[in-house]
């Protein structure tokens, strides 16, 4: 393809993508070089990835966006800013409050993006006849080193997507094609010396520069893990009840940062500081009902509950010991463990003797009697 026709194609698909809201877009090759599958592959060997067994499962088939489609030629990558209105971590220094995570307070980004990737994926059909896939954080694809080789930005030493216009509040969407379409320089690592994210986490999640053990991160404890947390990691959760922005927030690039302009991913008031005391006393239905629409639904009430009560447990307020104490004899281990941990922090040793008496010969399970038996 000429290379006059080739970046009119460019011009024109780039039109569409900012036409239906996203702020970037660029083109790589459906190839990524060896650099990217060995990554994953040390990452996978010194088991950072946790209990994500899905990650070791797919590793042959995320290696590269061809080896998952061999037909793919090209990859469209489209970035969307979800940056924040206000400081995304002044809620983390309120006690009887939930922090969660920037990208989750609003509708889930998996739908609002993959329904306009559709769009701009019928675009690119039009205009080159090739075939297409579209592609929002759920195949086996390294979404962040392609936006890397697309020149979205580069990946930071928190391992995320950093821009030099955005920061790093961008969610990413991809579309491979079939048609060969004339690839977009690369971006640069232009973290220097700073550390800032590095010295940012609560729990010490980066063994080194570019490397995040997942076992330590909050965002991965609080959303992928489906057990207990390990007793170590818990006060470092402080109240972060799903997902963590600390490394995200410290980033220095944030200052050129704008707030996100897609209505649908608008925060919902309800979800920038919940009170704690009223998310305790969530039933199956009423969280269902109250995230309906919000990736928080996926990870069920058990799980979040378990991480209300840790952050009550962290909150060094006694007025919260009631919700805790509620949920003693919750139908979840998980959540009943997590209840005798946050009574533990917050009752006196008298009341906390009483209780233990009451519960402690009955309880079946092992990691619950554990909590009880420290």
């Amino acid at each position: 393809m000429p290379s006059s026709t080739s970046e009119k194609l460019k011009a024109a698909i780039a039109a569409k993508a900012k036409a239906l809201g996203f702020d970037v877009c660029r083109v790589t090759g459906a190839h990524l070089d060896a650099r990217a599958a060995e990554g994953l592959a040390q990452y996978l060997s010194a088991g950072h990835h946790g209990t994500m067994d899905w990650l070791r499962e797919t590793a042959a088939r995320r290696a590269s966006p061809d080896a998952m489609w061999p037909e793919a030629k090209s990859a469209i990558v489209v970035a969307m800013n979800y940056g924040p209105e206000t400081d995304p971590l002044a809620v983390t220094r309120l006690a009887d409050k939930g922090a969660i995570s920037v990208y989750a307070r609003g509708r889930d980004y998996h739908d609002v993006i993959k329904g306009k990737l559709k769009e701009l994926a019928a675009e690119i059909v039009k205009r080159t006849g090739g075939a297409v896939k579209v592609f929002v954080d759920t195949a086996p694809l390294m979404e962040k080193p392609l936006a890397m080789a697309a020149g979205v930005g580069w990946q930071g030493k928190h391992t995320n997507l950093v821009s030099r216009d955005y920061g790093s509040w961008l969610f990413l969407g991809t579309v491979l094609t079939s048609a060969q379409i004339a690839p977009d320089a690369a971006g640069e690592d232009v973290c220097g010396s700073c550390r800032a994210c590095l010295d940012a986490c609560p729990t010490e999640a980066f063994p080194a520069p570019y490397k995040l053990d997942a076992r330590r991160c909050i965002s991965y404890l609080t959303i992928e893990h489906k057990d207990h947390i390990a007793p170590e990691l818990r006060a470092g959760i402080g109240n972060r009840i799903y997902g963590c922005d600390d490394c995200l927030a410290a980033c220095p690039w944030n200052k050129f940062a704008q707030s996100g302009r897609e209505a649908k991913l608008t925060a919902r008031d309800d979800l920038n500081a919940p009170a704690l005391a009223g998310l305790a006393i969530l039933d199956d239905a009423a969280f269902r009902a109250r995230f309906s629409g919000s990736p928080i639904k996926r990870i069920g009430r058990d799980r979040f509950v378990r991480n209300v009560l840790i952050a009550i447990g962290n909150s060094g307020d006694a007025a919260l010991a009631a919700q805790a104490e509620g949920l003693l004899d919750d139908a979840s281990p998980l959540v009943r463990a997590m209840a005798v941990w946050a009574c533990k922090r917050l009752l006196p040793g008298a009341k906390l003797d009483g209780l233990r008496a009451l519960r402690m010969s009955r309880e079946s399970d092992p990691a619950v009697s554990a909590e009880w038996a420290v």
